[in-house]
């Protein structure tokens, strides 16, 4: 028979070992396509909500696209991403923040992505906000701008 007292450590242990546990990590499918429901050359889902250590793929449901960090739009101290042509592409993201992607081949195209991974701050989507792109690329980034909360 248990004592009282153990019985409190063990019931008290096991709560506080339930509050340390981490989150299970997401998979998260980002398609990289010819034609989607927001026109040519897209990401899909182009905008993604994400947590950290969430795992992002970008498959190439389409040949001739990749998937990449741009480096203007990257949470300090995040790891840069560069995948191959006709490559799936794997972005851990770890740090919080607004994380930009291109396709390098159809970026004057508009092919862009944003992860938002947490909740940033003003400065982060200010800094965002500030950063050039091609004029089709800029109006796809400022849509997807706007659903940052």
């Amino acid at each position: 028979m248990f004592h009282r007292s153990t019985l409190r450590v063990a019931l008290v242990g096991l709560m506080l070992g339930g509050t340390v546990l981490p989150a299970s990590a997401k998979d998260i499918i980002v398609q990289m396509k010819n034609k989607g429901a927001e026109g040519a050359m897209v990401f899909e889902p182009a905008f993604v909500k994400a947590a950290p250590g969430d795992v992002i793929r970008f498959q190439p449901t389409d040949a001739s696209h990749n998937a990449e960090t741009m480096a203007t739009m990257l949470p300090a101290g995040a790891t840069p991403m560069k995948g191959g042509m006709n490559k799936e592409a794997v972005l851990t993201v770890t740090k919080p923040g607004l994380y930009g992607i291109k396709c390098m081949p159809h970026y004057s195209m508009g092919m862009v992505a944003l992860i938002q991974v947490g909740k940033p701050s003003a400065a982060d989507i200010a800094a965002a906000k500030a950063v050039k792109f091609p004029p089709f690329a800029a109006k796809r980034m400022t849509a997807m701008l706007a659903k940052v909360r």
